[in-house]
């Protein structure tokens, strides 16, 4: 029989204690603290947890549920054990591959792949408020304003742009229609084509008996009298996949991946939201519009010496995802590799963009894959997720060194997370977890920390989900399926139930045992409930 530790005892010893004075009813021990104000006028949930970290899962492929986790202790239920898990009651959708967060409302909107029904989540009351839309079966992008005054979907088996507002679903032909965006004020609703070169936007018709159509349209709903219509924005795109906007709502970034989805080269154009208003209808074809109208949408750009720079400006490392801090857009995405070794496979970069002078950086490697997510965190890190990270440059770099050294580096580390810094132009870069793969006995193999249902010691899977729980320095991921955190650095003022910093100290990167907050299910999706801002998730 193993022996504890004197110090590992008196530690059982005192969870005993607290559990117990806590059941006893003697009101010495409070476990769960609520302030008498929450922030931002925020109420204290059913569960009495105030870092909510909501996990969307799938039990059985035709079943499944959203899992509320404690963020703060890294905990599926509660402390004294009398309450195995928190849960949204109300929802039962089986396939949840998405959840809209938006704690500043303190609401979530979850898409479900199977039937497309887009649900509304009451973060005060956990509980499901009911389907606020529907987007058809296997919807391929779902979109909110925060304020519920509108919705969107790509509905791309039925080759409808879904756009619903004010009660009234309106089903917009698209063919191919893939992403859809809303910007946080609901000035602007874009749309992207499977492999097409075209940005598309919604334009709201003014109320009349007879509605103008405007020039150039793809559709407008409804037929006898329509409303709203889909139209071509003018500019030079070449496949873009995604479109973030300013901190200021100014611009609007589109993501042109060029050679990562058969085009020709990837780039960021900026464009003047004011121009792409919903309320501005086009008077003219936008596909004819040159340059020099000034309807015409794409920002006119000068470096600080004052000569021109092109728009869009050209990312060579890829580009399918961002996230600006004000100062930097940093970039992420694959570049098709023309030459050498690995000729005809994508490797994934990170590019920052300078947004005062344009200047791009020189990309620095991180995980291959699909890359759809990129997040701020704690102790100056940035976290970017990716899918399908085993069939690239950095795969068939561990099978080459297996096969000529018996072991792998880090260039050889092909999961699908990356932490890095911010505030430089060329961060370092860390594929999470760290592993090392080996067949020789000089080199001792590091594996995964924590198992997943998949049981490769060296590759969790595709990073589907990403949040970060603010100012207590830990990331939470849906990582091949499962919940997984990771430190971002260790907490400057470690409080016990805070932050259970082991032997590693807090060491950014880190994994945080998961065994007390795994989900029984497939996980497809994490939100941080009570961030401070939409913006943080």
């Amino acid at each position: 029989m193993k022996i504890r530790s004197f110090s590992a005892l008196i530690a059982s010893g005192i969870l005993l204690a607290t559990a117990t004075l806590a059941l006893s009813g003697c009101g010495v021990v409070v476990l769960y603290k609520t302030p008498e104000f929450g922030y931002a006028g925020r109420p204290v949930p059913p569960s009495k947890l105030l870092e909510r970290v909501l996990v969307a899962f799938s039990a059985t492929g035709t079943s499944g549920g959203l899992q509320i986790l404690d963020g703060l202790r890294n905990l599926r239920g509660n402390v004294q054990n009398t309450t195995k898990s928190f849960g949204v009651s109300g929802y039962s959708e089986a396939l949840p591959i998405s959840i809209i967060n938006l704690p500043e409302q303190t609401t979530g909107y979850v898409l479900s792949y199977n039937d497309g029904n887009l649900v509304d989540i009451n973060y005060s009351k956990e509980t499901a408020s009911g389907t606020v839309t529907n987007f058809g079966a296997e919807p391929a992008s779902a979109a909110a304003s925060p304020l519920g005054l509108a919705f969107a979907g790509a509905a791309q088996q039925a080759g409808q742009l879904i756009f619903n507002t004010n009660g009234a679903t309106y089903a917009l032909n698209l063919p191919g229609v893939n992403k859809v965006v809303i910007n946080p004020g609901f000035s602007v609703v874009l749309a992207m084509v499977q492999n097409s070169n075209t940005l598309y936007r919604i334009v709201k018709l003014p109320a009349t008996p007879n509605p103008v159509l405007p020039p150039g349209y793809v559709d407008c709903e409804p037929l006898l009298l329509p409303a709203y219509c889909v139209v071509p924005v003018a500019g030079t795109y070449d496949r873009p996949v995604n479109v973030d906007f300013s901190i200021d709502g100014n611009t609007a970034y589109v993501l042109n991946s060029g050679p990562e989805n058969g085009g020709t080269t990837a780039s960021v154009a900026l464009l003047d939201t004011s121009k792409l208003n919903i309320d501005t209808v086009p008077t003219v074809d936008p596909l004819s519009i040159p340059p020099t109208d000034p309807s015409y949408p794409l920002s006119t750009l000068t470096s600080p010496s004052g000569g021109p720079v092109a728009n869009p400006i050209a990312i060579p490392g890829g580009v399918t995802a961002s996230v600006s801090d004000g100062t930097y857009l940093y970039l992420a995405g694959q570049q098709l590799q023309a030459s050498g070794p690995y000729k005809g496979l994508f490797g994934g970069n990170l590019t920052t963009m300078n947004l005062s002078t344009y200047a791009v950086s020189a990309p620095v490697s991180i995980s291959d894959g699909t890359h759809t997510k990129l997040l701020f965190a704690d102790s100056n890190t940035l976290w970017i997720a990716s899918s399908n990270c085993a069939n690239g440059v950095r795969a068939a770099t561990a099978a080459a060194e297996l096969a000529s050294q018996g072991f792998t580096d880090q260039a050889g580390n092909y999961n699908c997370l990356t932490m890095t810094t911010t505030g430089t132009s060329t961060p370092p870069a860390t594929i999470i977890p760290v592993v090392v793969q080996s067949n020789v006995s000089s080199v001792a193999a590091v594996v995964v920390p924590y198992a997943n249902t998949n049981q490769n010691q060296y590759y969790y899977g595709s990073a589907t989900g990403l949040c970060w729980v603010q100012n207590y320095y830990k990331v939470f991921t849906g990582y091949g399926g499962q919940v997984h955190a990771f430190y971002t650095g260790p907490n400057p003022s470690p409080i016990v139930e805070t932050q259970q910093i082991d032997a590693n100290g807090g060491t950014p990167g880190t994994e945080i045992d998961n065994i007390n907050f795994t989900v029984q299910g497939t996980v497809f999706d994490v939100a941080y409930m009570d961030a401070e801002t939409n913006a943080a998730d």
